[in-house]
């Protein structure tokens, strides 16, 4: 492969990234590789982060890597750099081809199916630069601090109000001819103040995400957001032990989600070690629960046209009328459960949780009496068992409404039945993050307090 110059890595074009990757391929090949797949990707961004009115960091990021696995039959090798200079493409092929050389054979091993791959790259409209100076960050960063700082005299410190903006392009290509790109951009806006008074201290937080910038929450609503849910947390109390209705805020209610899907990802089913085992067509949910994903949804938050693996992405039901549609799978699982790769290699993208038509208040009336979750900590989720244990903190509700705050409580029970014990998914959509779901009430939770 013939010596190119060095390219800084905010200089790099779609074309240059693309030819990297074939010429990486092309130099596996040269060294003997059956079979080779190639990343490549830039990122580029700034982060301020300021804090009692004082800028604490200015960050600015200019990051770039390559990586490429090959495989000699069956068997695999995997390297990478942050160099793209010839020689260091040749000498991260050349390692990868002596790992492969010397790994065992595993017969699941390979690229994904050809006739798989993403022929067709859509455009999703991910790509919303944002002309922003540290000047600016910085400015719109004390403003966030300052609404939440100015919100209410209980607020007495402040953890920091933070800006960042990151643009990012990804190539991938592998042996079969497949070669795609898609670039992106990522902003977000937080902030997180400590609210204090004779009961003592409470931090909370609020921010906002989004691909364009325009589309973000103003600096003065986060900061007011942030302070207020502060605030609200102060003089909390601890509940006895209990079995309660339960509501989880559409903020908290995602990781729920995300449980699922964990236990329903295609190594976690190989290896036998979850507690969804072998449950397509179970009824994992109540008849009224449907979960589907939408990878090509416009400006999409965690929007692919393909996978890690250059399999195309679509529109797919995961659960429909409570039942278990599919596994998360890539390629390799797929094999290991004599299935197809779902497109998922690196996980599920834009997952909704199709809601009710009752609002977050007409949800707390729904449920009458029991506990608001508003903040989860710890992990405590055995996969084997589905047994679930967080510890939480929230409100408790009476009559519909909500009466005070509560904390140093745990929620507990097991997964199966907690899924099985959803009742409704509140309008309140959170979509933020990769879930996009409401809250959740659910019926006859366990909660530990005194």
């Amino acid at each position: 492969m013939a010596e190119r110059p060095v390219v800084k890595s905010s200089s790099l074009t779609q074309t240059q990234l693309e030819n990297l990757v074939s010429d990486i391929l092309a130099e596996a090949k040269a060294q003997g590789a059956s079979a080779a797949e190639a990343g490549v990707s830039v990122e580029s961004g700034l982060s301020t982060t300021v804090r009692l009115g004082e800028v604490e960091t200015i960050e600015h990021n200019l990051d770039k890597g390559l990586g490429v696995t090959v495989y000699m039959g069956r068997r695999k090798g995997s390297a990478s750099t942050s160099d793209f200079t010839a020689t260091a493409v040749r000498d991260t092929v050349s390692a990868a081809c002596r790992i492969a050389k010397y790994t065992a054979e595993d017969e699941y091993a390979g690229l994904a199916d050809a006739e798989l791959m993403a022929r067709t790259i859509p455009d999703l409209d991910l790509n919303h630069p944002w002309a922003l100076s540290p000047e600016q960050a910085i400015d719109l960063a004390l403003e966030t601090e300052n609404a939440a700082r100015e919100f209410d005299c209980r607020i007495t410190n402040s953890e920091g109000a933070a800006v960042s903006s990151h643009q990012s392009a990804r190539v991938y290509g592998n042996s079969h001819g497949f070669v795609g790109t898609y670039s992106g951009t990522h902003h977000s806006l937080s902030c997180t103040v400590i609210g204090q008074d004779k009961g003592g201290m409470e931090r909370d937080y609020w921010y906002s995400a989004s691909r364009v910038p325009t589309e973000l929450e103003s600096a003065a609503y986060v900061g007011r957001k942030a302070a207020e849910r502060t605030v609200c947390r102060l003089n909390a109390r601890r509940l006895p032990t209990a079995t309660v209705s339960v509501i989880f805020a559409a903020d908290v209610a995602g990781s729920l989600i995300s449980s699922y899907f964990s236990a329903m990802r295609g190594g976690a089913q190989y290896r036998q070690s979850t507690f969804l085992l072998d449950c397509l067509g179970e009824k994992i949910f109540p008849e009224f629960m449907q979960i589907d994903e939408r990878p090509h949804l416009l400006r999409g938050n965690n929007s692919a046209p393909f996978d890690r693996e250059g399999v195309a992405t679509q529109d797919r039901d995961w659960i429909k009328d409570g039942r278990a549609m599919n596994y998360v799978l890539d390629s390799y699982s797929a094999r290991r459960l004599q299935r197809q790769s779902t497109g998922n290699a690196g996980g599920v993208r834009n997952v909704f949780v199709q809601c009710g038509d009752k609002d977050f208040s007409a949800l707390c009336r729904e449920m009458g009496r029991g506990l608001v979750v508003t903040e989860m900590m710890g992990h405590g989720l055995n996969m084997v068992t589905g047994d679930y244990s967080r510890g939480a903190a929230g409100f408790w509700v009476e009559n519909g409404e909500i009466q005070y705050p509560v904390s140093e409580i745990t929620v507990a029970g097991n997964l199966r039945d907690m899924f099985m014990a959803i009742e409704a998914v509140g309008s309140d959509t959170d979509h933020r993050g990769n879930i996009h779901t409401g809250s959740i009430l659910m019926r006859e939770i366990m909660v530990a307090g005194e």
